[in-house]
């Protein structure tokens, strides 16, 4: 008894060390405010480059001027799309700067280059039969661009775009500041910014500051705006299913089973966690930030909600309450499970939710991905298992009533988990082909469809397993042995007898498993 306390106390710590150690992994929470904290350049061809952000951006719906960012009036951008500079600034190597002329004016150029991800072909010579990124003297002999330039085509479609700022260094000066400039988004599109420089002497350049991305309508990427509507959809399915089962808790109060309280915490973490995401969302699309403590909460009741969803469906699988009181030996395995599983869920809600907006995520996802994958799998693989038994249980002891319920319970599932491997080949199959995110505009049903097969699954465990007056219909009966049918079925003659046999032998195996700790 004491080892296994030492092991809880020693679980609980390695929990909370977890949670501290993820949480000093995000001190600032930015969202379409895009830092850069010293940002290194990348070279590729004869360019360097650094990403500056990717956003799915809608067009503005007012085209008005806007105030002077010069003058003391704050500028107003209700109703637009913009890409602003708030204090970028490059700062170059010292043996770069001392080697430039004091009195000289520009010793170095730095572009930002905004595009839609349509146009990328029309950054380079690939449109010129080359495979330079800047323009080299040949073809700059041919007029096709300016030396020292990064080569752009401009779109005939869309003047000025590809959009091209230029930052000059002056003199022998290691800074260059960014003036403050907002770029206005008149075409919905999937947006990249690329800070190049094509000077080699510039190598080991650095950058830092801000961009601020916002929508017509707030500052809420583009393929997050729908889910703040879908989530506020989803607090009121929840609320409509809380109030039903409520009202049926209520009403036959005096029946009810350990496994009710557990569906209610359930539907009661569903509802707190779809309306704690609407609000997370609609604060994060006001003020363009999102608030550490609000999404910490939202993820945390993710992860909690997942984990208690997967063990209610595993101790229900398992007959818990139905053809066996107590989960007997299996207690420990299955709360070692579900904490394991809760800690790598977190973590992997932690890296999506509180991390920069960029899409490239890459393999720190990928890192965190693979165990959630391996947990669920086991989970699946536990339950079908669990499921089984159950069912060869039941078919023995002839409890009619109690084997039509959990048939259509592995119905149901069974039916989940074909979804569920239709749509990650429907995932996987979608980044394959989107992989500069294109198709942003519909990448929100993504994440949304768990969420409504995770409340269809609810839906289905509260109507079949619904509080009535007849609790014998599910509920498990000490009294009753457990050997009696429901429909009033009866045994004769020694065919029988041998069942009954059978029947008893069957319940003194499970009294026995239930016992061992």
């Amino acid at each position: 008894m004491k080892q296994r306390q030492f092991q809880r106390g020693r679980m609980i710590k390695i929990t909370v060390f977890v949670f501290v150690g993820l949480f000093l992994c995000f001190p600032d929470v930015d969202a379409s405010i895009h830092e850069y904290r010293m940002e290194a350049f990348s070279p590729k061809s004869n360019a360097f480059f650094s990403h500056g952000g990717s956003e799915g951006l809608f067009a503005s719906k007012l085209h008005e001027p806007t105030a002077d960012s010069s003058s003391e009036t704050k500028p107003s951008f209700k109703g637009k799309s913009i890409i602003s500079f708030d204090s970028v600034t490059f700062l170059r190597p010292k043996e770069s700067a001392k080697s430039q002329q004091e009195m000289q004016q520009n010793t170095g150029l730095v572009e930002a280059i905004i595009l839609e991800v349509k146009d990328r072909e029309r950054i380079g010579g690939a449109s010129l039969k080359s495979d330079a990124i800047c323009c080299n003297k040949q073809l700059a002999d041919q007029g096709s661009c300016k030396l020292g330039e990064v080569i752009i085509q401009n779109n005939p479609d869309n003047l000025g775009w590809p959009k091209r700022i230029k930052t000059f260094f002056q003199g022998t000066n290691e800074e260059a500041k960014m003036d403050f400039e907002t770029v206005e988004i008149n075409s919905t599109g999937m947006y990249y910014l690329y800070f190049m420089f094509c000077d080699p002497q510039l190598k080991g350049t650095l950058i830092k500051g801000r961009t601020v991305w916002k929508n017509p309508n707030g500052y809420l990427p583009g393929k997050m705006a729908p889910l703040m509507t879908f989530y506020g959809f989803m607090s009121l399915a929840y609320l409509v299913l809380g109030l039903a089962w409520f009202l049926r808790f209520v009403q036959f109060w005096k029946d009810i089973i350990h496994l009710h309280y557990h569906i209610t915490l359930v539907i009661a973490l569903g509802m707190c966690e779809m309306a704690v995401w609407y609000f997370e969302y609609s604060n994060f699309n006001s003020t363009g930030t999102r608030p550490m403590g609000i999404t910490l909460w939202a993820v945390t009741f993710v992860s909690v909600k997942k984990t208690l969803s997967r063990l209610l469906l595993l101790v229900v699988s398992m007959g818990f309450g139905v053809v066996r009181p107590t989960l007997g030996g299996l207690t420990s395995k299955v709360v070692l499970l579900g904490l394991i599983y809760f800690i790598a869920t977190e973590a992997l809600e932690l890296v999506e939710h509180l991390g920069n907006i960029n899409d490239f995520s890459g393999k720190a996802k990928l890192f965190l991905v693979l165990p959630v994958a391996f947990l669920d799998a086991c989970f699946i693989l536990w339950i079908f298992s669990s499921l089984s038994k159950t069912l060869e249980k039941l078919q023995m002891r002839r409890n009619l009533a109690k084997l039509e319920l959990y048939r259509k319970f592995t119905n149901a599932l069974a039916m989940s988990v074909l979804l569920s491997i239709a749509w990650i080949g429907f995932e996987l199959y979608f980044n394959a082909n989107n992989p500069l995110s294109e198709f942003w505009q519909i990448a929100w049903i993504i994440p949304a469809f768990w969420n409504m097969l995770a409340y269809a699954l609810l839906v289905v465990i509260c109507v079949l397993w619904a509080p009535s007056r007849n609790p014998t219909r599910y509920a498990y009966m000490e009294g009753m042995g457990e050997d009696s049918d429901e429909e009033g079925t009866t045994l004769t003659g020694n065919g029988g007898d041998m069942t009954m046999k059978l029947e008893r032998q069957a319940i003194g195996d499970d009294l026995e498993e239930d016992k061992r700790e």
